[in-house]
């Protein structure tokens, strides 16, 4: 289980590490046994009961390799997986595999880990040991330079595998006599004393309360988690008095036999102490925030938990109490603050739930939370509010997968779930998630058990995920199924969104008239019933046809329509597709500065939305733009940057028709008859890892670059850090770098971070491929 709730971990749920908030006390010989385990194998799994501090050795390791390692370290937390099946997808989900393809997640992990050097942890595996055995065997196996590094109450049993128990904090004996200053040394005692200097700065171990360390350390065995606990209580209680109240607790669970005492007891009498010490109220709000997953907001709390006897307006308090105690925990971002509960926490308030029979309850108002939460959503998309409430469903990723789970193995509960995931269309697509929009709505639509009209709604969005994806033949299916629901229950609505899609799968198979005429009937639908934000979307898809239909004018009239509508609603979603088509046609027509000029807008706008499709389409726009001008260079490092963003999608450029898959090709030849294949082929590959931030960053570059007869982007290091990133382009290592330098390995370090930090990079390869982008 996760262990030091104010340790460093992952982005969300699981990604990359992050700074530990709390130092990190003592360990020096089980850090030194790991990184002895690892120099001998790939495979290195750290075991030991709970609340032992595996988790916080693992980030403390995985923090100390990264810098060892091309492409970085990532962090799969496990814990809140119940289903061992989508294992192999939350650590595809986890390492943000550039690939949304509808391809096996294995197939996915397999070729993406393949060429890269890394390191997976792999957090609290005890509950699904088979399942993860089998996929860290075959990663393993088809992956030479991968890494993992696994916490578990039981080995994973696989050949190779490196074993590392980890045993509790080294305490004083409690048989023997103590001064205060020769306890402090033990690493238990250390803990203690800086976790309650976090309550009570002026904490010391001195002599009058000594005795009183010694035995907490030595009742509660040294586990770290236990001791964190305890040292919150020193708020209100002297060490004195804690160990009086433990006492009593550990003689009612052990029958009097403090000998016998297993570790694990232990821990569970320290959580019901902290849970008998929390009111009524708090000790329900406890049991209750247990359905959530991840992190969540107040204002799911209210909603949520706040039903009889705990009024929503009381909420508030309770969770403040609740973070105070250390039971909820609290992560900020600027102005806003989300809520998390540690494993132990959290599995020990469902326990409590379950048995206060309130377990469904409370599930169903979790669901029926983020079910209102994407409905808003929805109804508001049209609006100013688009790329803020992408980013809170973004956040809210682990509960909405929660939800959807809970709702699909849930008898009756089907109909709601294909609901949900119909109205998360938007996450789905904007959000960049096609692959668990896809596999969602295709799972639910496979059971008969929901009405025809969330039927047709689930049959429609899975079919524009479909043909993202590049699967028409799919698509085309589920829309002629749309349409047949949509006449049988005479509903305007369905007709629509069946009518517009249909249009989409016209263009994508290359018959542009009959995709025209059904954008229009469609505009017209969605005009009748007042559905702006759908009428915006049809009217960007019409013009991109009638710009291959060679009717530019008219093109460029539908998207000047869509742009006036999208700023009266202060809408900007659409209205980026709208000014990357809006280049289009300038480009067409041979008006290369205008065209410059729209996609450089859109792809700005995109910077908030990060919307992979769209950017790839302009990044590919502004490749085609250059090599117009005969600035090949920079078209080849666009095409490479597209290319990467393309890949995070698992699709390309062809899945969106054959005349945009025409002009890529046209260009791509281009630039090969100019500079060559081999030289083409060079400049490509030395952006396909980008990221996507580093792919819009390189392509707004481009403004300076056509004008300054450079492809290079302005560079946002200082000169020093410059110096550092084309060594490290060279491949010297920080000790070299140092030396070449004549700086301080230290300063080197907090050079590389910086450089990391300000490209939004993860691994030196990426600096290297920056550089090397620099120069063409």
């Amino acid at each position: 289980m996760k262990i030091d709730h104010r340790s460093a971990g992952p982005q969300g749920s699981s990604g990359r590490p992050r700074a530990a908030l709390t130092s990190f006390v003592g360990r020096r010989r089980e850090l030194a046994e790991v990184k002895r385990r690892m120099a001998d194998g790939r495979l290195v799994t750290l075991t030991g009961p709970g609340g032992v501090g595996k988790t916080r050795i693992a980030l403390e390791v995985a923090d100390r390799s990264r810098r060892g390692l091309r492409d970085g370290v990532w962090i799969v937390e496990l814990a809140s997986l119940g289903d061992a099946t989508r294992l192999s997808q939350a650590i595809v989900s986890a390492l943000d595999v550039p690939d949304q393809s509808n391809r096996d997640p294995v197939d996915k992990l397999v070729a993406y880990l393949r060429e890269r050097q890394l390191m997976i942890v792999l957090d609290n595996c005890e509950h699904m040991l088979e399942a993860c055995a089998r996929l860290v065997e075959t990663l393993l196996r088809e992956s030479p330079e991968l890494h993992i590094l696994a916490t578990s109450r039981e080995p994973l049993g696989i050949p190779g595998e490196g074993i590392c128990l980890i045993p509790p904090l080294t305490t004083p004996p409690a048989q023997k006599t103590h001064t205060a200053n020769a306890v402090v040394h033990y690493e238990a005692v250390s803990l203690l004393v800086d976790r309650a200097r976090h309550v009570l700065p002026d904490f010391e171990v001195t002599d009058e309360n000594v005795g009183a360390v010694v035995q907490l350390c030595d009742r509660l065995d040294g586990i770290p988690l236990a001791i964190e606990l305890a040292a919150t209580r020193l708020r209100s209680l002297s060490v004195t008095q804690i160990v009086e109240r433990l006492d009593k607790r550990f003689s009612l669970l052990t029958g009097g036999d403090r000998i016998a005492l297993p570790r694990q007891q232990t821990l569970r009498a320290l959580i019901d102490w902290s849970f008998d010490l929390c009111t009524e109220h708090e000790q329900l709000l406890w049991a209750r925030l247990s359905v959530f997953s991840g992190s969540f907001d107040l204002e799911a709390v209210e909603d949520t938990c706040g039903s009889t006897p705990l009024l929503p307006e009381l909420i508030i308090d309770l969770v403040d109490r609740l973070v105070a105690k250390s039971i909820v925990l609290t992560e900020r971002a600027g102005e806003r603050v989300r809520y998390r509960q540690l494993m132990t926490i959290r599995e020990y308030g469902a326990e409590k739930l379950a048995g206060m029979g309130e377990t469904q309850e409370l599930e169903r108002r979790h669901r029926d939370h983020y079910l209102r939460t994407a409905a808003v959503m929805v109804e508001r998309w049209c609006g100013p509010g688009q790329a803020a409430a992408l980013a809170v469903m973004n956040e809210d990723h682990a509960n909405l997968l929660s939800a959807l789970e809970w709702s699909a193995a849930t008898e009756d509960e089907i109909g709601t779930a294909a609901e949900l995931a119909s109205l998360l269309r938007y996450h789905w697509v904007a959000g960049g998630y096609l692959s668990d929009g896809r596999r969602w709505l295709d799972q639910l639509l496979e059971v008969d058990t929901m009405s025809t009209h969330q039927r047709g709604q689930a049959l429609w969005v899975s079919a524009w995920i479909a043909l993202m994806q590049g699967d028409r033949d799919d698509a085309a299916r589920k829309l002629i199924e749309c349409e047949t629901i949509a006449t049988t229950l005479d509903d305007p609505a369905l007709s629509a969104h069946a009518t517009q899609w249909r249009g989409l799968h016209d263009f994508a198979t290359g018959d542009i008239a009959t995709s025209i005429t059904r954008y229009e009937r469609s505009i017209e639908l969605h005009t009748d019933r007042a559905d702006t934000a759908s009428v915006l979307t049809a009217l960007f898809q019409l013009a991109i046809a009638q710009a291959y239909h060679s009717q530019l004018d008219e093109a460029l009239h539908t998207c000047q329509r869509a742009i006036e509508m999208s700023e009266q609603f202060r809408e900007q979603w659409n209205r980026t597709y709208a000014l990357w088509i809006t280049g289009l046609c300038h480009w067409h027509r041979g008006e290369a500065e205008s065209a410059r000029d729209a996609a450089l807008q859109a792809l700005t706008l995109e910077r908030e939305f990060k919307d992979s499709i769209c950017t790839a389409l302009t990044i590919e726009l502004l490749s085609w733009i250059a090599a117009s001008a005969s600035d090949f260079e920079t078209a080849a490092a666009l095409t490479g940057a597209a290319s990467a963003v393309w890949a995070g999608l698992g699709t390309d450029v062809e899945a969106f028709g054959p005349h945009l898959h025409h002009d890529s090709i046209q260009a791509l030849e281009t630039m090969e008859q100019a500079l060559g294949a081999k030289k083409v082929t060079d400049l490509t590959r030395r952006n396909a890892s980008m990221t996507l931030d580093a792919a819009v960053a390189l392509a707004l570059g481009g403004r300076h670059a056509a004008e300054g007869g450079s492809s290079a982007a302005k560079s946002p290091l200082t000169e020093r850090e410059n110096q550092v990133a084309e060594l490290v382009a060279q491949g010297l290592s920080n000790r070299a770098i140092a030396e070449s330098l004549v700086l301080s390995p230290r300063t080197v370090d907090g050079h590389l971070e910086r450089i990391l930090a300000k490209l939004d990079f993860a691994s030196r390869t990426q600096i290297a491929s920056w550089v090397a982008s620099q120069k063409t």
